[in-house]
């Protein structure tokens, strides 16, 4: 069980930390052109907030378990990944993109399952 959450930590982790640094970095422009259609429901500095958000989210999956301090972190990293799942299926969903709305349902059930193992 230890090794399928550290594989889903570690997988949410690389997907987060490139979202969020992208995310973080380039225009609003740019984003849509890449094809963070999603972002186009809200204003940047939500955009930007939810960003840095998901890059604190990263080092809460992974640091608390290298280092063995602050373990609580990473379940709290990962119910907060969830709840940005949510909210971008939503802007997805009314944006009429059903693979991208596919796409945050598989990334919420990994963070969930984190989310669950590491609670208990």
């Amino acid at each position: 069980m230890n090794i399928a959450l550290w594989t889903a930590q570690l997988v949410l982790a690389a997907i987060f930390a490139l979202s969020g640094t992208v995310k973080l970095t380039m225009s609003r422009e740019r984003l849509l052109d890449t094809g963070q259609t999603g972002i186009a429901m809200f204003p940047m500095p939500v955009v930007r907030f939810t960003a840095a958000m998901e890059l604190l989210a990263v080092i809460g999956l992974v640091v608390p378990g290298l280092t063995r301090i602050g373990l609580v972190l990473t379940p709290l990293a990962a119910a907060g990944l969830c709840a940005v799942m949510i909210g971008a299926a939503w802007a997805h969903s009314r944006l009429h993109e059903p693979r991208s709305v596919l796409a945050n349902a598989v990334l919420f059930g990994l963070a969930a399952f984190v989310f669950v193992g590491r609670l208990l």
